[in-house]
């Protein structure tokens, strides 16, 4: 790390008064993306996928994280893992593209196969044509090689390095804090989902939605009833930030239908909703109706994808009688989000502004993205350190 990065560095990490915001480096260098990815995605717990996208034993949904290819599979135990998506025999790429497993996992090149739990069950000709063992070939150590996982609220999380916290203990205050919507999440297909492209570095897109001061001049329509006012901010040092809000109307059809609650919630959902980015790459959205969840692919240092999964509180509501209000919902979410997008790409195109230093905090309005910096500074201060 360069003296003078790390300089801006200590600045980021002083007191939200004092701090400036990561400078132009952290969003529009490749150099440094390449260094991000170990020491921020690599490092912890990052989100690759939803559990729905392979909902029956024998899915199988190949993923690229930041050029890590990896292979989600709905083993035949009903259990969810994730491999490396390379033969243990000469590195091909077992599974291209997403689909149901009628059999084994055969390796195209060779056809060594694997079973869904990542053991190497054959290997034909190894020995000789017609001869399958080999002494020099022990199967029982050359499974595939299983990446740590978990899943929680349908999000598969991922440990690259294999060594950090449990992540009931790193998402331990959030799990807290939302514990009464530890229920099940239903999803109803393709007009619950959006899926964007966006010409901007991630991190812009979780500084965003952590704060709500951006709400009366880019959202006015949201803000016309959930005002600026309305809003407070969430911050947990270290794992998560974002904001709440005191007024929220649940979608009501020209019936007077409104989608169901989810059960026993306490009073401080009959109106109050929750938005919170749980560092590094997932957004979060609790409501006492639905809730939704939107992981952040990075591309590229100026690429992102984001995409956006909604869930409701019943299953009946994945019917075919739901399905306008589904539609209507999901468009009024997509709405929200395009409002965001001219100020993503906005600020990536500033961010190559040479002598824009990093920027300030509003004390009051920006502490949650503040934090936010504050968490990626301190984790590249520790992949200097280790």
């Amino acid at each position: 790390m360069r003296s003078s990065e790390q300089a801006h560095l200590d600045k980021v990490m002083q007191p939200v008064e004092r701090a400036q915001g990561l400078p132009n480096e952290f969003y529009v260098d490749r150099d440094l993306f390449e260094r991000e990815k170990s020491a921020v995605f690599f490092s912890g717990w990052t989100a690759i996928g939803f559990a729905k996208d392979v909902r029956e034993p024998g899915d199988a949904l190949p993923v690229d994280l930041l050029g890590q290819p990896l292979l989600i599979v709905h083993g035949r135990d009903g259990g969810i893992r994730v491999f490396q998506n390379t033969c243990r025999h000469r590195g091909m790429i077992l599974v291209a593209e997403k689909t149901r497993l009628r059999g084994a996992i055969r390796c195209p090149y060779h056809s060594w196969c694997y079973d869904h739990d990542g053991a190497l069950k054959t290997t034909p000709h190894v020995g000789g044509p017609g001869n399958n063992i080999h002494d020099a070939i022990d199967r029982s150590t050359l499974g595939l090689i299983e990446i740590r996982s978990h899943i929680w609220r349908d999000i598969i999380f991922v440990n690259m390095s294999g060594d950090a916290p449990a992540f009931e203990d790193h998402a331990a205050a959030l799990i807290g804090r939302w514990a009464e919507f530890e229920k099940p999440l239903h999803h109803a297909g393709a007009d619950s989902s959006i899926r964007f492209e966006l010409d901007t570095n991630w991190k812009l897109a979780v500084e965003n939605f952590c704060e709500s001061y951006h709400l009366p001049w880019v959202h006015p329509g949201l803000n016309s009833y959930s005002r600026l006012e309305d809003h407070y901010n969430i911050e947990e040092p270290g794992h998560f930030s974002g904001q709440g809000t005191l007024v929220y109307r649940p979608m009501i059809n020209e019936n007077g239908d409104r989608f169901p609650d989810f059960p026993d919630l306490g009073d401080k959902w009959e109106a109050g909703a929750e938005y919170i980015a749980l560092f590094p790459n997932v957004l979060l959205g609790v409501h006492r109706d639905h809730a939704f969840a939107i992981i952040l692919q990075p591309l590229s240092n100026e690429r992102t994808v984001e995409q956006v999964e909604i869930y409701y509180a019943d299953e009946a509501i994945t019917g075919s009688e739901w399905s306008q209000m589904r539609a209507a919902n999901t468009e009024l979410w997509k709405t929200v989000f395009e409002e965001d997008i001219f100020v993503v790409e906005g600020m990536q195109k500033g961010r190559h502004g040479a002598k824009f230093d990093g920027g300030r905090f509003s004390p009051v309005m920006d502490s949650p993205t503040h934090l936010f910096h504050h968490w990626v500074a301190g984790r590249f201060a520790a992949s200097k350190s280790g």
